[in-house]
């Protein structure tokens, strides 16, 4: 009998074990992985994807043209573990008739919960009141010490209504939100009408909310959305968060925003870079609450994550309907 070639998978960084033993079970798939739970250098990363299937990704792994070349011709699915896509050469994969598999939906709630968690640190200035209490500064009970702003009768805004968007508000309704409004390509009626949030111009929903969330996609729209002129219409009582992506937002413009006074907190969960540089002048703003992109990070989600981006990775090596596959 013929041996049964087997089809070659590379998995750029070590993921949670479901997904693992999903693509372990996987009689007809050699994997190899890069196991550590650092990023492949590019190098390691042309390697490892030389002649392969399949290739499962994270969002720190740039998939290129350079990788699709070293790839080569039997390269038939890219499956990364995130709901994000901008780290894909899109239109290069497409041209190479490359299926797509992604995990959207499975991270919604998780990520809603970090938005609203990383809210209320911001706003109410958690991380300077552990400081205070650590540091001696806690001698006695202040009037205005450390007062920050409270969701109750608030306008929140929000840029980007999808599933995340919607999640988020969800969560901060019962919180007794006054008002919500949103920001987007086009209206949508039929989502806002739960919070019965109002569509709106960006400029506007900079210049009326008490608390604004990014929540959009990163596309050439909304690169360097919110910027200069974004910061200077907003109120000087007002709180950002962004959970989105990094670029969405001009940081040389967030942080004279900051350090001025012009707004009274920003709370990121996404930089530009990422890691951020432990020398970035955000950094050094009391008023700057930052996250290293853990917007996903539960042992629950991000298990779930890795066995969708698995299944999508198999179903597609074998001609199947992935569970989430994105359509190019």
């Amino acid at each position: 009998m013929r041996p049964v070639r087997l089809m070659k998978v590379f998995v750029t960084r070590r993921i949670p074990a479901e997904g693992r033993v999903a693509l372990a079970r996987a009689a007809d798939c050699e994997v190899e992985q890069w196991d550590s739970d650092e990023p492949i250098p590019a190098k390691e990363l042309e390697r490892g994807v030389a002649g392969a299937h399949g290739l499962l990704c994270l969002l720190s792994d740039h998939v290129d043209k350079r990788i699709l070349d070293a790839a080569g011709a039997n390269l038939k699915v890219i499956s990364t573990m995130s709901v994000g896509i901008d780290h894909l050469a899109l239109d290069e994969i497409k041209k190479r008739g490359i299926r797509v598999g992604y995990t959207p939906d499975v991270l919604t709630d998780t990520t809603a919960e970090l938005a609203v968690s990383l809210l209320l640190t911001t706003c109410r200035r958690l991380p300077e009141a552990i400081e205070e209490v650590k540091n001696g500064g806690w001698t006695s009970w202040k009037p205005l010490w450390l007062c920050g702003y409270g969701l109750t009768q608030s306008t929140v805004g929000i840029i980007g209504l999808g599933r995340i968007g919607q999640a988020i508000a969800r969560r901060l309704k019962p919180f007794g939100v006054q008002r919500f409004l949103y920001t987007g390509r086009q209206p949508r009626p039929e989502e806002a009408a739960e919070f019965q949030a109002e569509f709106v111009s960006t400029p506007e929903l900079a210049a009326q909310s008490d608390f604004i969330v990014v929540a959009c996609s990163l596309t050439p729209a909304t690169e360097g959305l919110c910027n200069k002129d974004f910061f200077q219409k907003m109120k000087e009582t007002a709180v950002f968060i962004n959970i989105s992506r990094g670029d969405v937002v001009n940081q040389d413009d967030l942080y004279q925003a900051l350090a001025s006074g012009k707004i009274a907190a920003a709370g990121l969960d996404v930089t530009s870079p990422e890691p951020l540089p432990t020398n970035h002048p955000l950094l050094t703003l009391k008023n700057c609450v930052i996250l290293p992109h853990i917007g996903s990070a539960t042992h629950r989600t991000r298990n779930t994550m890795s066995l969708l981006a698995a299944n999508n990775l198999l179903a597609g090596l074998r001609g199947e309907p992935m569970p989430s596959e994105l359509k190019l």
